[in-house]
């Protein structure tokens, strides 16, 4: 037994494949290493436009609308992961890493069975096919973000391979768009996990520790305005 034996292991990011139907997990997919950054941005829906209206300002938006929002922040997610079959001597690796390469790429495209069926609907002269669904993408980076996601982007840099020209090591950018209410149907059972995402933000915000004005130099009066 070795002295770290006590020191748990860390929890890693991945990716759960949710059957959009049952709402029950398909696939999970566990990130090898987790990333060391994250990159992620927010646009507020304002519901305005850009700019004001008066006063010398060139934009066209709506004054009583500047402190309105029309729907839920639109979030992205980037970060990259790698893949490395020298680090897991202990598990065969026939193919190298291209099924954990397949699982990805197989999350931005339908399956062949799917494109045959709505090509044999369009030859039957089948007005109008619906797009093909794929399932309910979440992503979760512990036990605090669990999100329902659309993949942007996948990139993948091989850089390494076997003597039968298998893939061993790869580093992917991955981007996400996390989706919200305004993206899903209700009651579809993404929106319900959207909920649950963004009541946890509002519950770690309400344990955030704040602070006095005197911090930042001020005082009561400095910041008390009437509406006149």
């Amino acid at each position: 037994m070795t002295r770290y034996a006590d020191i748990p292991k860390p929890i890693r990011s991945g990716i759960v494949l949710v059957d959009p139907e049952r709402g029950t997990p398909q696939r999970i997919i566990v990130l090898q290493f987790n990333p060391d950054t994250l990159e992620r941005s927010l646009s507020p829906q304002s519901a305005g436009g850009s700019g004001d209206s008066g006063g010398g300002g060139s934009g066209n938006g709506d004054r009583n609308e500047a402190l309105r929002l029309k729907g839920p922040a639109q979030e992205t997610w980037k970060f990259t992961a790698e893949i490395d079959a020298t680090d897991q001597f202990e598990i065969a690796a026939p193919d190298g890493i291209h099924p954990q390469l397949a699982v990805l790429e197989m999350l931005v495209q339908p399956t062949s069975a799917q494109l045959r069926e709505a090509s044999r609907l369009s030859k039957k002269g089948t007005i109008e096919i619906s797009p093909i669904e794929m399932p309910l993408t979440l992503f979760t980076w512990g036990s605090k973000r669990v999100m329902p996601v659309r993949l942007t982007e996948l990139s993948i840099n091989e850089s390494a391979f076997d003597v039968n020209l298998n893939p061993i090591r790869a580093s992917l950018s991955i981007g996400l768009k996390v989706l919200t209410v305004s993206d899903l149907p209700l009651g579809h059972p993404g929106a319900e996990l959207y909920y649950a995402h963004l009541a946890q933000k509002e519950r770690l915000a309400g344990g955030a520790r704040t602070a006095g004005l005197g911090a930042l130099g001020l005082r009561p009066g400095d910041i008390t305005v009437g509406r006149g």
